[in-house]
């Protein structure tokens, strides 16, 4: 499980486009965002780089909560 810090998660939207760009990369992976705190937890195999890649290439900087 991989927590995550990312600022400028602010709406539905963002949630949706979140949780699409990480289950794209692994379509098993649990995605929960929680947009009080503005963190994302994901159950995935995918290691951390490839997660921060691909939230990088759907326009969200994150980082390691």
């Amino acid at each position: 499980m991989i927590r995550l810090s990312v600022p400028d998660m602010s709406c539905n939207h963002c949630v949706a486009t979140i949780e699409k760009a990480l289950t794209e990369l692994d379509p098993a992976a649990e995605v929960k965002c929680d947009l009080g705190d503005r963190t994302v937890v994901v159950s995935t195999a995918a290691p951390t780089d490839r997660i921060l890649k691909a939230l990088s290439e759907a326009g969200y900087e994150a980082r390691p909560a």
